[in-house]
């Protein structure tokens, strides 16, 4: 199958429309929450299918953990 390219030309693009800046600034993307370490005894089938997660996701298990508890905690606030 041959690859598709771009075609590039000088027409006009037509009439333009600016989109405002949506994006938060990178100061509003760091979490500005204090964090609290606990220790907790989970399940050795949980603790396991978060571990396989984290690896298919490249991630650290414990944040995914992490991330769970804090969107149960924001959803039912």
């Amino acid at each position: 199958m041959k690859k598709k390219t771009a075609e590039y030309s000088d027409k006009r693009l037509g009439k333009l429309k600016v989109i405002p800046d949506f994006l938060p600034p990178p100061n509003k993307l760091v979490l500005k929450e204090e964090n609290v370490k606990v220790t907790l005894t989970l399940s050795k089938s949980s603790v396991d299918f978060f571990k396989y997660q984290a690896k298919t996701y490249h991630t650290q298990y414990q944040k995914m953990i992490k991330t769970l508890l804090d969107q149960y905690a924001h959803r039912f606030q």
